[in-house]
């Protein structure tokens, strides 16, 4: 399955934050969104990925005193992304390789959507029921 096709089902809404904002107002806006990671852009550019387990592994080490700090001291920066036109399984490797679960969705420099683990999985027992209910249909009318 493509990665577009996943983006179609889900939306490509990408939520984004500016290195400079806080961690405080990053935890703000992934609970309010119900998400686990968001995009950091700094002059149109993708600089990063935050997710709460950067902010968990940084809580751990610097305490309360984190949610003052700037997102940019948190942030993946080594980011690893995907296009529109990879695959499900390719994005799988990719995730499991680099030990990742949010993976920004790319059309040349600019996020187009941000794909998880959960939404790839989501997407695979989608086309296992569909596949399964082909073969029943298939048996039953064969």
């Amino acid at each position: 399955m493509l990665i577009a096709e996943i983006l179609r089902n889900k939306g490509s809404d990408v939520v984004a934050v500016d290195p400079g904002d806080s961690v405080a107002g990053l935890l703000t806006l992934l609970a309010r969104h119900n998400i686990g990671a968001v995009v950091v852009m700094h002059d149109g550019r993708l600089a990063g990925v935050a997710s709460e387990r950067d902010v968990v592994r940084a809580l751990d080490e610097r305490g309360p005193a984190l949610l003052e700090a700037p997102v940019s001291e948190i942030m993946t920066a080594g980011v690893v992304t995907c296009t529109t036109e990879d695959t499900d399984d390719t994005l799988t490797v990719l995730m499991t390789e680099n030990r990742v679960r949010h993976v920004p969705v790319l059309d040349g420099d600019s996020p187009v959507g941000i794909v998880s683990i959960g939404d790839v999985v989501k997407a695979r027992i989608s086309q296992l029921e569909q596949d399964r209910r082909q073969l029943e249909a298939y048996i039953t009318q064969g």
